[in-house]
């Protein structure tokens, strides 16, 4: 995917099809209905929710879809046993193509960032 200057999330998501674009639809719906005062934004070129600041970002990439934020070292520890297996980073989680995308957990994740953002 060539850099462009995309200016919504909708744009962002044109560039896509097929699972990684019901993928992407999904976690933007999770997100919209836990925290439903989130704002859409385009920050680093990709899709990013704010709310009491930034959110959570995701993007999509050949084999996976990443979920990033800055996230705080009680986030990486509530999310320890559920993060294995998993590639990640400091600011990223890596969400394989090859298997089931986790519902169950990207919901939770938002949860705690929204918790997280209204302390």
């Amino acid at each position: 995917m060539a850099k462009t200057n995309y200016q919504t999330i909708d744009e962002y998501h044109q560039v896509f099809s097929g699972e990684t674009l019901d993928r992407m639809q999904t976690i933007r719906k999770i997100i919209n209905e836990i925290v439903p005062d989130a704002k859409e934004i385009i920050s680093y070129q990709i899709p990013c929710f704010k709310y009491n600041g930034y959110l959570i970002f995701y993007s999509a990439y050949p084999n996976h879809i990443s979920l990033s934020n800055p996230f705080t070292k009680d986030f990486w520890e509530h999310f320890k046993a559920d993060l294995e297996g998993y590639k990640t980073s400091k600011s990223a989680i890596q969400l394989p193509a090859n298997k089931p995308l986790p519902v169950k957990l990207i919901k939770e994740i938002v949860a705690l960032r929204k918790k997280e953002n209204e302390k």
